[in-house]
């Protein structure tokens, strides 16, 4: 079966604003967590996230243009150019039917949604914006990068919850090996820090409420987190056969040799505690790669500092891994970068391309207070120097979606 590699990244996150400043403040250990300032929290009980800072829509398209775009599709737009731009791939009427376009979203525009329906409520059903459904609706980032490119390949968008990026990557992974496509332009974005996203994430009881006090928050793995920090942005790979890289003359980044996907068909909200699906998904990634867990030497947990979460993974890496869970290094971005939702699993994925080539491993930050039932190496507050040929990166969400994207260093 043919390698399918990667040749292009690009991201807009609350660390960065383009792969290389987003790596640096990874590995530094730069926290993106701050007060709220997209919207007025002051009656809200959450008043802090990770947003992203100093972005310019204007810096990618007219303003006329980004005033018609949500700001899902914004920052989807702003990871797609860099990511293409990087990979110089050139798209042409001769090659644009063999390219495909997958950035996926857990939820969309939620913004322009709620503006929508502020509207409706307020004035009245003829002051909604002519522009809702496009700027809503969670495909409107694939479709919008397909017409910015000229892409005429398959073109949609996968909602899996919190695992929607890293399921976006392994899908555009198997239409590549099917010889569906020649390239894929394949990743995720979110934008949900508006009052409704932040309003209805409290309400599940996920989200942290350390707000005058946010130094150490959030706390993957640690004993006293309490929750995860609402995050945003968007994460787009190039990907495409090893053979079409090399008749381009492409640099090749990585290889993406495996992916797994399970559910753990157990509850909307909650993991399966015993971390059995995610476990499964692990192994199935593995197996699809052809690597044994012996090689694996890094693992981008999913790690969002929640009590259940945090707990369940830890359970899932110790079932697929046996004793080798002991000796392999766990670090969390999430504490870094927040919890990106959707897009997080793309994001992780870059990274896990960082780390087959730097050879160095982000850590998990705000770590002080081990739990004895998360006793795992969690590359703590530190970047750790170590060589790396295989990286795995897990994206687990709300419904018992589980993905696992495997990364191995080209050769």
């Amino acid at each position: 079966m043919e390698k399918i590699v990667i040749t292009g990244t690009g991201t807009v996150n609350p660390i960065g604003l383009n792969v290389i400043q987003s790596w640096t403040n990874a590995v530094n250990g730069v926290s993106g967590v701050g007060p709220i300032t997209l919207f007025d929290s002051t009656d809200f009980l959450v008043k802090i996230a990770c947003e992203v800072k100093g972005f310019d829509p204007t810096n990618y398209m007219d303003f006329k243009e980004a005033r018609r775009r949500d700001r899902v599709e914004l920052l989807a737009t702003a990871a797609a150019k860099e990511a293409i731009e990087q990979s110089g791939l050139e798209i042409s009427e001769a090659n644009s039917a063999r390219i495909g376009v997958i950035v996926s979203s857990a939820i969309g525009g939620m913004k322009s949604l709620q503006d929508a329906i502020f509207a409706l409520k307020d004035e009245g059903a003829r002051r909604i914006s002519p522009f809702a459904i496009p700027m809503l609706m969670p495909n409107g980032s694939s479709g919008l990068i397909a017409i910015d490119y000229g892409i005429k390949g398959p073109s949609f968008s996968i909602a899996s919850a919190c695992a929607s990026g890293a399921d976006g990557i392994g899908m555009a992974w198997l239409m590549l090996r099917a010889g569906i496509i020649d390239v894929a332009i394949a990743g995720a974005t979110e934008a949900t820090i508006c009052q409704i996203g932040v309003g209805a994430f409290d309400r599940i009881g996920a989200m942290t409420r350390k707000n005058d006090d946010y130094s150490m928050t959030p706390a993957p793995f640690d004993k006293n987190r309490d929750g995860l920090v609402m995050g945003e942005g968007a994460a787009v790979l190039v990907m495409e056969t090893e053979s079409h890289a090399k008749a381009r003359g492409a640099i090749i980044l990585a290889e993406l040799a495996g992916y797994g996907s399970t559910a753990d068909a157990y509850h909307v909200t909650a993991p399966e505690i015993n971390g059995s699906g995610g476990a499964s998904a692990i192994i199935s990634a593995l197996n699809s790669a052809g690597v044994n867990p012996e090689a694996v030497g890094y693992i981008s947990a999913h790690g969002t500092g929640t009590m259940l979460n945090d707990l369940a993974e830890t359970k899932a890496i110790k079932s697929a891994f046996g004793k080798q869970a002991y000796k392999v290094p766990v670090s969390s971005t999430k504490s870094m970068t927040g919890h990106m939702m959707g897009a997080t699993g793309a994001l992780e994925a870059i990274f896990c391309v960082q780390v087959v080539r730097e050879g160095i491993l982000p850590p998990t930050i705000h770590y002080k207070t081990p739990d004895p039932e998360c006793d795992l190496d969690y590359v703590p507050n530190q970047a750790k120097e170590k060589k790396v040929d295989i990286a795995i990166s897990n994206a687990f969400g709300f419904g018992g979606h589980n993905a696992v994207l495997v990364v191995r260093k080209y050769q």
